[in-house]
């Protein structure tokens, strides 16, 4: 296996419990669920374009979490 799949699965996996640990989901607002779920999706989408990039899954959470973040104003 590659490098670069051992990092996008870490990166799904780190995700996947980092969503699934949010146990105050129930007593969040909108907009900081639309944040939380921009941030993840951002953070896969990340990854998958920069091929693995640490840089790159962070950057496109942190993204994500921002268009997430405005979204949700509504």
């Amino acid at each position: 296996m590659k490098i670069t799949n051992l990092v996008r699965i870490g990166a799904v996996a780190t995700l996947a419990f980092a969503l699934a640990g949010c146990s105050s989901w129930d007593n969040m607002s909108r907009r900081q669920k639309a944040t939380v779920t921009g941030a993840g999706v951002g953070g896969v989408a990340g990854a998958a374009i920069s091929g693995g990039s640490v840089l790159g899954t962070v950057g496109g959470a942190a993204i994500g979490g921002v268009i997430g973040d405005q979204v949700g104003k509504r």
